[in-house]
This record gives structure tokens, C-alpha cells and sequence, in this order.
């Protein structure tokens, strides 16, 4: 990995998390936070939980220690989390633009929510960060689908073909 593969990747993850929330702006507040029996209950909860991991990595990247990840419920409504996101998105880029070759092989230290200690390369949690985000959009389009409501293709080949498409003309 190098970084304009890294920042690659964060360009995708932005693209990926734009279209679940454009998808998910079709739903009614009760469709929004209906308990689907899912890991993290419903759909605002399960992005909640995409955000707030977000947030937490890119706080362990710049050496502090989080103790909890943002609860789904201080998002009363899908614009609250949006504008939230959007603060963290910006932040998240922003650390992925300044990033340097030398730092991606940097070990890194941080503890996990429940206090285990762990080191690893950056460049690992930059990708678990990614493919995390992918799994949890995932379960939201299948959470948009039990509601009555059309997901938006997140595919990083969709991702690459509208790149493509964008710079051909």
C-alpha cells in the first residue's frame, strides 16, 4: 500500500457513505430507527455506528484514547448524523491527504473500547477502516430493503466505472 492507494480508498469510502445516506434519506423517522433486529438495532443506529468508528480511529491516529463510540440516539434525525459525518469525513480526509510513505509502516498504539491494549502498522487500520465501512453499508442496504426502500450501489467497481466515466469526458 502506498498512499495515493490509501487516499484512493478514503475517496471511495466518501463516495460509498454519500450514497448510503442518499438512499437512506428516503426514510420516514420511524423506518429511520425501526429495531430490524440487526447488530446495531436499525439503519440510523447502523450508521451511527459506521460515523462513530470513523471518528474513533481517526482519534487513535492522532493519539488520543476514546472511551465509547457516539450513541445512534444523540442523532435524533438522519440531517443531525449527516452534519455530524460531514465534520468527520473532513477531518478523516484531511489526515489521509497529509499522510507521508514513512508513515503508513509507523506502529501505532491504542487501546480497543474495552481497554485491550494493541500495536499495529497504520496502513493496517487504514484499511480495516475501509473494508469496516463496507461491511456496515452492506447490512444498511439490506436494512433499506426490509423497510420498503431502494439502496444505492456502493461497489468500488461502481466507484472505479464512475471514475472513469468522470475523467473520460
Amino acid at each position: 500500500m502506498n498512499c495515493d492507494e490509501i487516499r484512493l480508498l478514503y475517496d471511495y469510502n466518501s463516495w460509498a457513505n454519500a450514497r448510503t445516506l442518499e438512499a437512506c434519506g428516503a426514510l420516514d423517522p420511524e423506518r429511520l430507527t425501526r429495531d430490524l433486529g440487526s447488530s446495531h438495532r436499525s439503519v440510523r443506529d447502523t450508521l451511527a455506528h459506521i460515523m462513530g468508528a470513523e471518528w474513533i480511529w481517526l482519534e487513535r491516529w492522532n493519539g488520543r484514547a476514546p472511551s465509547a463510540l457516539p450513541a445512534g440516539q444523540l442523532f435524533p434525525d438522519l440531517e443531525s448524523l449527516r452534519r455530524r459525518w460531514s465534520e468527520v469525513e473532513r477531518d478523516l480526509l484531511g489526515f489521509v491527504a497529509g499522510l507521508r510513505e514513512a508513515d503508513l509502516d509507523r506502529e501505532l498504539k491504542y487501546r480497543t473500547l474495552d481497554g485491550q491494549p494493541y500495536s499495529q502498522p497504520l496502513w493496517q487500520m487504514l484499511q480495516h477502516l475501509v473494508n469496516h465501512g463496507t461491511y456496515h453499508r452492506g447490512q444498511v442496504a439490506a436494512m433499506l430493503r426490509q423497510v420498503g426502500a431502494k439502496p444505492g450501489a456502493t461497489d468500488l467497481i461502481a466507484f472505479y466505472r464512475e471514475r472513469a466515466r468522470q475523467s473520460s469526458s
